[in-house]
């Protein structure tokens, strides 16, 4: 073989390898410059204190509240209140028809009277006179039977001397019998009004007068259900009926609502609710008022709501005023625990992985997005504690970090506020 012709075939196969490995530096090296650049907000962890905000919604309900309804079905006579009429607890508010009860109440109310009545005459005059005149029989009866005594020993005595017939002493036996038996009779007659007649004859008595008492009572009770009283003081917020029209019992009539305070009430986990004390500050977001209401927890439910497995919390808030409406839905927070050197970063910066994990993405030094797996703490609706995870050093992904991958390039800077103009479709 010609040793000419081999060199230039050498030559031309290094050619041709060299020329392939330039061409694969020269895409490498354009593929890199054409690499997506992100542009995105970053900033580094603050330390500092900050305060668990604790959120939730509800709705705002008042302090009391008291649906009145009569407990009988009668036309209404008058009302003596408006909706909106400011009212004292038990001043009356309306008055329903009630000539038939009044009517019903007067004459109980005689029968009460003749039973009272009947009692005095049966416990002060009647009982006594029984007890006296029993007693009067029998002192009578043992007296009679004192002389048949004697009458009897006279005779036997006469007998024995011969002095009178036989037949004269068995009449004074008889007569003895007679008298023994009238005593005995009246002496189980006194026992008996001592021990059970005079206790009967009381407790008949008393039983006649309680009778007529209660239902005298109950009439009364009729009468006055026709006045409606306010159990509590605040406003008359409902007032469904007009005069002449017929309330209906067990059916709201009026209803009164006192709302100098409003209560917001809250389901908190057993967990959080754990934290928090009555007392402490909060806060209520009410639509149409600038700035948050502040507010005090007033209570902190003993026990677990049975259907939810949480706890009901109560934020109060003051209302002389009336500026804020019962029915409101709010927005509320609640101060909890306090951390004074926490290392915290915006809420929007921490991302959640699919297992519940948290995480943020850092700009590194090479200008590329890492992803840093951290652990949170408490936040205060605005930043977020960071436990573990961070140093404090790095440089965290505020605005843009959705959606990141690994190793993506990014620049830190504001975003463009307008889009470059295209085709409108």
């Amino acid at each position: 073989m010609n040793p000419n012709k081999n060199f230039f075939r050498t030559l031309t196969l290094a050619s041709l390898l060299l020329s392939a490995f330039s061409l694969q530096g020269c895409k490498k090296n354009t593929d890199a410059d054409t690499a997506p650049l992100v542009t995105v907000q970053a900033e580094r962890p603050e330390v500092g204190e900050i305060s668990e905000h604790i959120t939730a919604d509800a709705t705002l309900s008042p302090l009391a509240q008291a649906a009145i309804s009569p407990k009988i079905t009668a036309p209404v006579k008058a009302f003596y209140v408006q909706r909106g009429s400011k009212v004292k607890a038990g001043q009356l508010l309306a008055v329903l028809e009630n000539q038939d009860l009044v009517a019903q109440a007067q004459d109980n109310k005689g029968q009460y009277n003749a039973a009272e009545a009947a009692f005095q005459m049966q416990t002060k005059a009647q009982v006594p006179e029984d007890y006296n005149k029993a007693e009067l029989d029998v002192a009578q009866a043992k007296a009679q039977l004192h002389l048949q005594e004697e009458i009897t020993a006279s005779r036997k005595r006469l007998l024995d001397e011969g002095a009178i017939a036989g037949r004269d002493y068995d009449t004074a036996v008889a007569a003895l019998v007679q008298a023994k038996s009238a005593y005995d009779v009246a002496l189980n007659h006194l026992n008996s009004l001592q021990k059970v007649s005079r206790t009967a004859t009381m407790q008949q008595a008393q039983g006649q007068l309680s009778s007529a008492k209660g239902k005298y009572l109950a009439a009364e009770a009729l009468v006055s259900y026709s006045e409606i009283h306010s159990p509590i003081s605040g406003v008359v917020t409902d007032r469904p009926l007009f005069p002449g029209e017929t309330a209906a019992s067990g059916s709201p009539l009026i209803t009164v609502m006192d709302t100098s305070a409003l209560l917001a009430k809250v389901h908190l986990s057993q967990t959080l609710a754990q934290r928090l004390h009555v007392g402490d500050s909060a806060s209520v977001s009410i639509p149409g008022v600038d700035e948050p209401v502040p507010a005090k927890i007033t209570l902190i439910s003993p026990a677990l709501d049975p259907g939810s497995t949480t706890v009901e919390v109560w934020l109060r808030i003051e209302n002389d005023s009336n500026k804020y409406k019962a029915g409101t839905p709010v927005r509320t927070s609640i101060t909890g625990r306090t951390v004074t050197k926490a290392i915290k970063v915006p809420m929007a910066s921490v991302l959640t992985n699919q297992d519940g994990s948290k995480f943020v993405m850092v700009a590194g030094d090479d200008g590329t997005a890492h992803k840093k797996p951290v652990q949170v703490g408490i936040n205060d609706g605005t930043d977020i504690q960071i436990t573990q995870g961070l140093g404090g050093s790095e440089t965290v992904i505020t605005t843009g970090a959705y959606g990141l991958d690994e190793g993506t390039k990014v620049k830190i800077g504001k975003e463009d506020e307008e889009k470059p103009s295209g085709d409108k479709n």
